[in-house]
């Protein structure tokens, strides 16, 4: 359920950006354990101009390959999190040669009020999901 949000450098193929979405996929199945089809994801590409990421003092480099991923989702926890972390910048690594330095996530937590999967009804509250 949760939907996730990339936001990366325009440029990359479309088997690159397959990628990148499985990889988070994969790391949400195994840390959150959500359903397999509970996937959404949106990708939005900016010039390179449009997209200021610093490493906030941590010297942390970044490249044209970094990415922002904002998490919308119900509260997981913070041991959840961090093990999303961690998974995720692993498996974009490993299956997308991103580096974990070129990953930054930030979640925006919300209840099941703040959810319509369509048709005008909240399927948290009336018991749907």
């Amino acid at each position: 359920m949760p939907l996730l949000h990339f936001h990366v450098v325009e440029g990359r193929s479309d088997a690159e950006i397959k990628a990148m979405l499985d990889a988070a996929h994969e790391a949400m199945l195994e840390v959150f354990e959500v359903p397999r089809g509970d996937r959404y994801q949106i990708v939005s590409e900016h010039r390179k101009t449009h997209m200021i990421v610093e490493d906030t003092g941590l010297d942390i480099p970044r490249t044209d390959r970094m990415l922002v991923l904002q998490m919308f989702s119900r509260p997981r926890g913070e041991a959840k999190n961090a093990a999303f972390y961690r998974r995720l910048t692993e498996r974009l690594e490993r299956d997308c040669g991103i580096v974990p330095s070129d990953v930054m996530v930030s979640v925006v937590e919300n209840e099941d009020a703040h959810w319509s999967f369509g048709h005008g009804r909240a399927q948290f509250l009336t018991g749907e999901l």
